[in-house]
């Protein structure tokens, strides 16, 4: 103040000019710098994505909730429904974790862990599901023990037709898409460990991270269970008919399988330069991280109404109550 008062003249005239400008100038540069990935996504970060996202995630629960409550009112088959239950539990799940991750991005390893394991939990409730709807094991066993397996490219069977189904065959897509139940807690809890001790890196592709492994070891557990769930599929797609089996074997791919190659995707875009970061010293996949996340938000709404209509529970209610 005092500086201010004892300046009177030209000169300091055109020194009050020159710094208001320069301080105008570096006001405009804090204003429009660009704002990096470790400080936040800018439009991830910001109210409105979370806006967007937190209202998919809550309208989406709330639809999954109102009909996990409507399955709890008529629960008439509680071996059926009980799985049934378990599985529609993922949405609220699997979006308040990915939503959270959103708003917290230090912390979102560990939501991440939740997902994980709850999706292997509901792999193993959908094959056991399939499982109560045949009748179990040896009813399953005696409908399809004899017949020829259907040659298809699709299916990697096209050399298999001319043999049959047996016990192996069901033993086979059993264990390999249970494997997928041990594999994905395992490995979620080991990325934790490693990450504790800094040799994890979510996006880091390098031999000398754990990523790259992460990515190999569920891609490969991911791949046969879903193998394997085609296989079944196509074994006892007559058996299922009655229970409307397409859009439950969908919605599970689309949910698990699905979710996870778009990940891959993500997280090898932005390793490759596809999504770029603010500046070199950003944390690489966090931006990937973060864009897999706001996806998933948004489309737990489209799973919501999936399994809404995939598991409905007018099959459940009493003659009285469908009238």
């Amino acid at each position: 103040m005092h500086s201010a008062l004892a300046c009177v003249g030209p000169s300091c005239t055109v020194a009050a000019a020159s710094n208001s400008s320069s301080a105008g100038l570096g006001a405009g540069t804090a204003e429009v710098g660009p704002i990096t990935a470790s400080s936040g996504v800018p439009f991830l970060k910001g109210p409105v994505a979370q806006g967007i996202s937190g209202s998919c995630v809550f309208l989406a629960v709330f639809i999954t909730i109102s009909q996990i409550t409507w399955h709890l009112r008529n629960y008439n088959k509680p071996k059926e429904q009980r799985y049934i239950v378990r599985i529609l539990f993922i949405v609220p799940i699997y979006g308040l974790a990915s939503w959270l991750s959103l708003l917290s991005y230090d912390g979102y390893i560990y939501f991440d862990t939740v997902r994980d394991i709850y999706e292997a939990f509901v792999i193993y409730n959908f094959l056991s599901l399939c499982f109560e709807y045949l009748g179990g094991d040896k009813k399953i066993l005696m409908a399809i023990n004899g017949l020829p397996i259907r040659g298809s490219w699709w299916t990697f069977t096209c050399c298999l037709s001319p043999m049959y189904y047996s016990s192996g065959f069901l033993r086979f897509c059993k264990q390999a898409t249970l494997q997928f139940c041990f594999v994905k807690p395992i490995v979620a809890t080991l990325t934790i460990i490693l990450y504790s001790q800094k040799k994890y890196e979510e996006g880091v592709w390098s031999p000398k991270r754990f990523y790259l492994y992460q990515t190999i070891m569920y891609n490969f557990s991911i791949s046969l269970a879903l193998y394997a769930l085609v296989m079944f599929y196509h074994a006892t797609r007559d058996l299922l008919k009655p229970f409307d089996p397409i859009l439950k074997f969908l919605i599970v791919k689309f949910l698990i399988f699905l979710s996870f190659w778009q990940g891959v995707f993500l997280a090898a875009a932005e390793h490759i330069g596809w999504l770029k970061k603010a500046s070199d010293s950003d944390h690489q996949g966090v931006l990937a991280k973060g864009i897999q996340n706001f996806l998933i938000c948004l489309e737990m709404v489209v799973a919501a109404v999936m399994l809404y209509s995939a598991f409905p529970v007018r099959p459940y209610m009493k003659e009285k109550q469908v009238l």
